[in-house]
């Protein structure tokens, strides 16, 4: 079982409960007294879905506050979950906190939560940046996708949610017996450029803490998550206000291109910027580039 000592020492955990009983965790990492920033994992993700290297966060004086979604990590599971309930746990974190508005980054599955907390508390967010993020899919680039993806969302749209559970539960088992081996599995139809980086040892150190700590509990978080983001999001897309830059690869199979441009060209106040050559996992070969250009846009700190 990971525990904090695996973490560094930078790094705090913490948790509060909710009216109805669920326990909302997340952590704490970089400088403790830095700037806030919100940092929303990807899928499946927890609140130690952390980089190993943590440089670039402490060179720019960070306080990186990384949620947890239902289901996953420390945080209780909530049947029939969609992105509102991610959205207002979120804001009572920050009141918990003291923190007024800040920051808010995230890739891959990170983007619909991003985008819903975005517009359900605009107030909260000074400014926004989603990387590689999921979109709503057309079918034809559901068929683009990496093999597991384009399996799970023909299932969804099929209404084989009991072969959706156990796909979620046997995955679960093969990542927890052997995380790489797992991972390597369900994206041996990726990139190169994502095969490349899942062999980087630092980037597995930070995955192998991440990605244990978000399935211990179960598949109920990642189920519920995927359900979630293959049905409709109901979000109002053209009523986020936010300032938003959207990274994007050429190269991603994970998250179509395609798919995002549609969601970029609907937000009021967003850009799309795209990486050439690239896959799902290259921002992390970015971090420096994406906090600078986020941070610009964010004002001098966060209101506390």
């Amino acid at each position: 079982m990971i525990t904090i000592d695996d973490l560094g020492a930078d790094v705090t955990d913490h948790q509060l409960t909710r009216p109805d009983g669920r326990i909302v965790a997340w952590s704490e990492s970089g400088v403790a007294d830095g700037h806030p920033l919100l940092r929303v994992p990807g899928t499946p993700g927890s609140r130690f879905s952390l980089r190993a290297d943590r440089t670039p966060w402490v060179e720019r004086g960070l306080r990186v506050i990384t949620t947890e979604r239902p289901g996953y990590g420390a945080s209780t599971r909530l049947e029939g979950r969609t992105f509102v309930e991610h959205s207002d746990d979120v804001a009572v974190i920050l009141d918990s906190l003291g923190i007024d508005a800040l920051p808010v980054y995230g890739g891959s599955g990170a983007s619909p939560h991003i985008l819903d907390f975005a517009f359900r508390h605009p107030d909260r967010v000074t400014a926004a940046t989603i990387m590689v993020g999921a979109a709503p899919l057309e079918p034809d680039e559901a068929d683009a996708m990496i093999d597991l993806n384009a399996l799970e969302y023909r299932l969804y749209h099929e209404g084989r949610f009991d072969e959706l559970w156990r796909i979620s539960a046997e995955m679960r088992e093969e990542i927890l017996a052997d995380p790489l081996a797992g991972f390597r599995g369900a994206m041996a139809s990726s990139t190169e450029v994502d095969r490349a980086i899942i062999e980087d040892p630092t980037w597995q150190r930070g995955f192998l803490v991440a990605i244990v700590e978000a399935l211990r509990a179960g598949p109920g978080g990642w189920y519920d998550e995927g359900l979630a983001m293959a049905g409709s999001w109901g979000i109002p897309f053209e009523s986020i206000e936010t300032d938003i830059t959207w990274w994007h690869s050429d190269g991603d199979r994970n998250a179509p291109l395609s798919a995002a441009r549609r969601v970029v060209d609907a937000l009021p106040n967003a850009r799309l910027r795209v990486w050439s050559d690239a896959g799902h996992l290259t921002p992390y070969r970015h971090e420096p580039e994406i906090l600078d250009e986020l941070l610009s846009r964010a004002g001098p700190s966060a209101s506390r």
